[in-house]
């Protein structure tokens, strides 16, 4: 156990009614986790506020309760703590409480709309060829060297996150690499971390239904530089108008990366097929087994990385010729008929758009290009519009499907993804709610050296519909029905 004042040590405090001499079991945001001698955080989230839950977490033992607003029922024997912001005070308690694991280890943050994914699970990869035990905390999943737990956040909370980082410094993790998302950043979860490095892939249309502007869901990505240590280094792809902007007030080391224009770490396509890309990387050669454009970015980013963390070049470029491609992102097989089916977690305009021209600079002009696709309930409406347009666009064909309804009604979501299809391309579109349904069609409509795209899900094995999840895996659905069509 630890004193509750070694806990709050870096947070600043408005006020303290009772003693910080306390010693705490255990820290906790959700109330219903509290129990004897704990110090319960209450938080002003989206969905509720954890201020209403104090009285709760008192009569299940809480000793402490840090708040932005002090009750009008102060209970003897009982800490009160006032902060400016509790999100922030936890990270930073969070922090001490696993003590400041993220000091012992390289941290290095990935943010960006598109490909943090890819980038922090090819770096988990790279280091572990390169003989080091290796962190990562990403969508998909999280390592702790050979040990695998399962993701429910792109940045898990802060607790989880120094509790992860915890086991690390306990297994003798080297390096970790982190997924930061704008909610993360926004939310205050990476707080009190010491990252050695940051990553910025790119930034496109997301997320505005949690941000409100563009302008605010770039300023939150800034922010996660901005508060970079001396010490770290900032890596970003300047062929994006904000890599630039995430550099301008950072204290970190500044570097970048380009296929475009000028940068520290420059790449050129050579070859760009199928089965790989044939890079030239600061007049270095590589082979890589990944696919496309924007693949060709990812490289660039892993590779600068790996050389400012100190890595060898010709050790480094020698690896990322073995990197296999991250699970749901372009991820693809070919049947024994010959149809090429690709499943991508691609599910913003910016994305998708990336995807089917990747795939349009491979193709020949003889084969359709057949796409099944969707767009998340309870998210971002205004990207619904643009996807149907760009993939009506680039596609051959075009079945509009749902994704993750959630809450909303799904024929509400494909109409509004309908109505950014052009007159032009009204032939090509066809609608089917149920994506099972969907994937058969498209497989149905497939012919010998045929392509299809099932693009938004990735990685994601469920289906989340009015608050349930439905096994649903695009990978295997393809697979399964495209078997049976060669019985």
């Amino acid at each position: 156990m630890m004193t509750l004042k070694d806990i709050l040590y870096k947070v600043t405090l408005n006020a303290v009614v009772g003693q910080t001499s306390v010693s705490v079991k255990n820290i906790d945001f959700d109330s219903r986790n509290i129990s004897t001698n704990d110090a319960f955080v209450a938080i002003n989230g989206t969905i509720s506020n954890g201020h209403d839950f104090i009285d709760k977490a008192i009569k299940q033992g809480a000793i402490a309760i840090i708040c932005e607003e002090l009750p009008n029922n102060i209970i003897e024997g009982i800490t009160y703590v006032q902060v400016e912001s509790s999100s922030s005070a936890l990270a930073i308690m969070a922090s001490n409480f696993y003590q400041v694991p993220s000091e012992n280890l390289k941290l290095v943050g990935v943010t960006g709309t598109n490909g943090k994914t890819t980038i922090a699970s090819l770096l988990y990869q790279l280091f572990k060829k390169a003989g080091f035990k290796v962190g990562l905390l990403s969508t998909v999943k999280i390592m702790v060297d050979n040990k695998e737990y399962k993701a429910t956040h792109t940045t898990p909370d802060s607790l989880t996150i120094n509790k992860y980082l915890k086991e690390m410094n306990t297994q003798g993790v080297e390096y970790c690499f982190m997924e930061v998302s704008s909610h993360g950043i926004h939310q205050n979860r990476t707080v009190g971390l010491v990252f050695e490095g940051g990553i910025f892939t790119n930034l496109s249309h997301d997320h505005l239904d949690y941000h409100d502007t563009f302008a605010e869901y770039r300023d939150v990505k800034k922010s996660f530089f901005d508060n970079l240590p001396v010490s770290a280094f900032a890596l970003v792809n300047v062929d994006d108008k904000n890599g630039l902007v995430m550099l301008q007030n950072t204290k970190a080391k500044k570097y970048t990366y380009a296929l475009k224009g000028y940068a520290n770490y420059r790449a050129q396509i050579l070859e760009n097929q199928l089965n790989g890309l044939l890079l030239k990387i600061n007049d270095n050669e590589v082979w890589s087994r990944l696919i496309g454009n924007f693949n060709a970015y990812n490289v660039l980013a892993i590779f600068g990385t790996a050389e400012l963390l100190g890595l060898e070049r010709v050790e480094t470029l020698r690896i990322i010729s073995e990197l296999e491609s991250v699970s749901g992102r372009f991820q693809y097989f070919i049947s024994d008929e010959k149809v090429t089916a690709i499943v991508d977690y691609a599910h913003t305009p910016d994305a998708l758009k990336n995807v089917l021209e990747t795939i349009n600079t491979i193709r020949t002009k003889n084969e359709d290009l057949i796409t099944v696709f969707g767009c998340g309930g309870d998210r971002d409406k205004t990207k619904r519009s643009k996807m149907g347009h760009i993939a009506s666009a680039l596609s051959s064909k075009v079945i509009i499907t749902s994704d993750n309804p959630r809450s909303e009604v799904p024929e509400i979501i494909i109409e509004d993804i309908e109505k950014g299809v052009e007159p032009l391309n009204f032939k090509k579109v066809v609608s089917i709610t149920d994506r099972k349904q969907a994937i058969k069609t498209a497989c149905q409509m497939a012919n010998p050296n045929d392509i299809i795209l099932i693009a938004g899900k990735g990685h994601e094995t469920y289906q989340e519909i009015k608050g349930e999840r439905f096994d649903f895996d695009d990978y295997k659905m393809v697979q399964e029905f495209l078997k049976q069509l060669q019985k």
